[in-house]
């Protein structure tokens, strides 16, 4: 049998009410005690059991982190970032697939039958509802990658998309492109919405490049190849910025499958900056998204949500950059 909390007590001589507090966060207990307690627990092997310590605090330390678009090879990146970060501050991740589900209230409900601490919402293409959701039933809630609004109703750290649609914009009328196009992810996404604003925004500055567009029906590999097919069957653009990486490669296997050579008979730019971009047979010329930081941003804030629910809601907004690498023509 496991080293219980009374095997420790009677191994360091002291109450289990002071190996308990020895054990909590935030409890009285002095430095000699504490000593005696964790030298008692260490020589037994012992572990505090943090599902009978949520029962004596109130407090899980389950943060829900959920997303949808869990076929986004970036999520992975996204993952790994958040369960780590959150770990490194004593609390502990509880992974949530939303793809399938519409509404909210489902969400909040499931949620809350974990007690879970806090949730972070982790997408760019639900819909702001998701998080208010949360908000409303009293869970506090930060939308990372959410669309960002100059007056939030919940926490939101993330782009501004419009503007890194006018970067994609300024990047390809100064490479000379005279006929570009827009291949989104689904048009419903807010993202995708504000990607394609700002980008058809920057080019009616330029009435000598032809605009076109298209939507992909989700941020998949797939769904990017099978969107580039279509457009290439009818007089392709010159130059194609795509709403995100994942969709790039997507469009980048159904150009050079056709026989085409990119970027000198197409070519490509993305947004996010993910691993695979800078893969030497990808070499993606891309929009970086600071994904750590926004990561680190949203961590901050659901923690600081913890010792203050009641935090008034703020937009962090972080900026980005084009990273160049070999889908574009050289500036003419």
């Amino acid at each position: 049998m496991p080293p219980t909390l009374k095997d420790v007590a009677e191994r360091a001589g002291v109450s289990r009410a002071a190996v308990s507090r020895t054990f909590t966060d935030g409890a009285s207990v002095s430095l000699k005690m504490r000593k005696k307690v964790e030298k008692a627990a260490k020589e037994l092997g012992y572990s505090p059991n943090a599902l009978a310590s949520s029962l004596t605090t109130g407090r899980t330390k389950l943060i829900g982190l959920v997303s949808n678009n869990f076929h986004n090879p970036i999520f992975l990146e996204v993952f790994d970032l958040f369960t780590r970060g959150l770990q490194d501050r004593g609390l502990r991740p509880l992974l949530v697939n939303l793809s399938d589900e519409t509404d909210p209230a489902n969400s909040v409900r499931m949620l809350r039958q974990y007690s879970v601490d806090g949730v972070v919402v982790a997408s760019s293409t639900l819909p702001p509802g998701f998080a208010k959701a949360f908000r409303d039933a009293g869970v506090p809630v930060v939308h990372s990658f959410g669309r960002h609004a100059s007056s939030p109703e919940v926490h939101v750290v993330g782009i501004d998309n419009v503007e890194c649609g006018r970067m994609a914009a300024r990047e390809l009328a100064r490479r000379g492109y005279t006929d570009v196009a827009f291949l989104g992810g689904p048009e419903a996404a807010t993202s995708t919405q504000d990607r394609f604003k700002g980008f058809a925004e920057e080019l009616s500055r330029h009435p000598e490049i032809t605009l076109r567009h298209s939507f992909a029906e989700a941020y998949s590999f797939e769904a990017g190849r099978a969107e580039m097919l279509r457009r290439l069957k009818n007089n392709p653009a010159q130059a194609y910025f795509c709403g995100d990486d994942v969709l790039s490669i997507g469009a980048l296997s159904a150009i050079t499958g056709s026989g085409l050579a990119v970027p000198d008979d197409i070519g490509l730019i993305g947004l996010n900056d993910m691993e695979m971009a800078g893969w030497e047979n990808i070499n993606l010329t891309t929009i970086r998204q600071p994904i750590k930081q926004i990561i680190d941003s949203s961590i901050e804030l659901i923690v600081s949500m913890l010792v203050a629910p009641d935090r008034y809601p703020e937009a962090r907004l972080f900026p980005c950059r084009v990273i160049e690498r070999g889908t574009l023509k050289p500036v003419t």
